[in-house]
């Protein structure tokens, strides 16, 4: 934006709407969507390509997933699906289990998960066990053979 652009706008009168217009960001959307056949793949494929700013779009059906690359609104993209096909979408919820502290913790495991995902959480109680407080660690390692220091009365 240059600098005569920046004072037509200090300066605009009109209460208007502006004329410039705040542009989208390209961004990977993931759509969690049940996709039994071809021919659900085909359906789900497209009700998104039709959206103004998709880039490209692919389906996984085995992990039943849908993710779209484009300039587009992750909640559009969601209730396109869902009006287009009849089925329940919903944002991607999985993770790769690596990345979780503790994949197995409650909230966290699915047995619904594709293989190597588990359910992103923000619980803060399930992130509590990725966190033990000063005097937790010390009880715990105090009779650990991996601590030098440890305790001698073993």
């Amino acid at each position: 934006m240059g600098a005569l652009d920046h004072f037509s706008n200090l300066f605009d009168c009109s209460h208007g709407h502006s004329k410039l217009k705040k542009r989208r960001q390209l961004q990977t959307v993931e759509v969690k969507v049940r996709i039994d056949c071809e021919g659900c793949e085909r359906k789900v494929k497209r009700a998104v390509e039709g959206m103004k700013g998709v880039q490209q779009v692919d389906v996984e059906r085995k992990a039943n997933k849908l993710t779209v690359v484009g300039y587009v609104d992750p909640a559009k993209v969601v209730a396109r699906v869902a009006h287009r096909t009849g089925k329940r979408a919903e944002i991607w919820p999985y993770v790769p289990y690596d990345v979780v502290a503790h994949p197995y913790a409650q909230g966290v495991y699915d047995r619904k998960a594709p293989a190597g995902y588990v359910r992103y959480g923000n619980d803060p109680q399930a992130n509590q066990l990725a966190r033990a407080s000063s005097t937790e660690v010390r009880y715990t390692t105090a009779f650990s053979d991996e601590n030098t220091a440890a305790c001698t009365v073993m």
